[in-house]
């Protein structure tokens, strides 16, 4: 279950229920909560619970946002294939467009997503 951070928009997921764990390891999530959670500070709406891939992680790098890389400095390892992660809903969306989106866990996926990326989008992208 999410927990509640101070200044975070309701915690639910697409569907209107309660907003499921995205990821613990490593910690994931604006809030480094494990959840998409999200709020006022989070200017990037990093709300979609995806499911790293080689492609998206290259394709991420291209544009930028290096998240393969280890950064000690920040406490960051780096993420490989198969970890789950918060992505920025206007990221995910871009990469749908470019035909390299990830896999998302839905029920992690926070519903402020849905400002940004349709839900039938999603569902194309739907674990499982």
């Amino acid at each position: 279950m999410s927990q509640s951070v101070p200044g975070q928009v309701a915690a639910l997921n697409v569907f209107g229920e309660p907003l499921a764990v995205c990821g613990m390891d490593p910690v994931t999530g604006f809030f480094r909560d494990g959840c998409c959670n999200t709020g006022p500070m989070d200017v990037g709406v990093h709300t979609v619970c995806a499911v790293m891939t080689a492609e998206f992680l290259a394709y991420s790098k291209y544009l930028g946002n290096d998240l393969s890389t280890p950064r000690p400095e920040y406490g960051f390892a780096g993420l490989n294939p198969g970890d789950r992660w918060c992505l920025c809903a206007a990221r995910f969306l871009q990469a749908h467009h470019e035909d390299c989106a990830p896999r998302v866990n839905l029920t992690a996926t926070h519903q402020r997503t849905l400002d940004i990326v349709p839900l039938e989008i999603l569902q194309q992208y739907a674990e499982g």
